[in-house]
């Protein structure tokens, strides 16, 4: 069946795969490291955020190639409007964050907000070379908004959580970007039917 994908929406659906196995390190790595009672810290739970970082990158790669690839005549927006609107919304979510909620500044901000950008401009690409229907990708439009927003509170929230609550909260990103790209995944593969 994936023979039956264009090179470019092939190179798509496996970065997507990737950044759900990327989810899953960071995922396993997060839940040991972070974990209430003996948290295993160090290099016993750290070696696992390499295949993350790895999986991770090489998703962002494969996602890129297969979205600059992709003839899509019809695409709503084109695909270096989600790059900078990326870029402008961290800047003024990272504004907010630190001086409204009075939350440090870390990584997990810029990761989920650059997430966003690119799972939007995948399915904006993805459409307009009409390999998701219109009802798809005003439904994983949405979803991807709601799994930024979500993410967002989760970000503003973790350090005023006590322990227990903040280790779930700070789960909830991954697991909802790793169900949101395989969910991606499965309607390309849906469209080849």
């Amino acid at each position: 069946m994936l023979e039956n994908f264009q090179s470019p929406a092939r190179a798509i659906f496996f970065g997507n795969l990737l950044l759900v196995l990327c989810c899953v390190f960071y995922l396993a790595w997060w839940f040991l490291a972070f974990r209430v009672n003996n948290p295993i810290k160090g290099i016993q739970s750290g070696w696992l955020l390499i295949p993350a970082a790895v999986a991770g990158l090489s998703a962002v790669v494969l996602t890129i190639q297969g979205i600059t690839a992709t003839k899509a005549e019809s695409a709503l927006v084109p695909s270096h409007v989600f790059l900078w609107g990326g870029a402008i919304a961290f800047v003024i979510l990272a504004v907010i964050t630190v001086v409204v909620f009075k939350r440090q500044m870390t990584s997990e901000l810029l990761l989920f907000v650059f997430w966003g950008a690119l799972a939007l401009a995948e399915v904006n690409v993805l459409y307009g070379s009409q390999q998701l229907s219109s009802v798809a990708a005003l439904v994983l439009t949405l979803i991807v908004v709601l799994v930024v927003a979500a993410s967002l509170v989760c970000y503003v929230l973790f350090y005023r959580l006590e322990p227990r609550l903040a280790f779930w909260d700070g789960a909830i990103p991954l697991l909802l970007i790793a169900l949101t790209m395989a969910a991606l995944s499965v309607c390309l593969v849906a469209h080849l039917r």
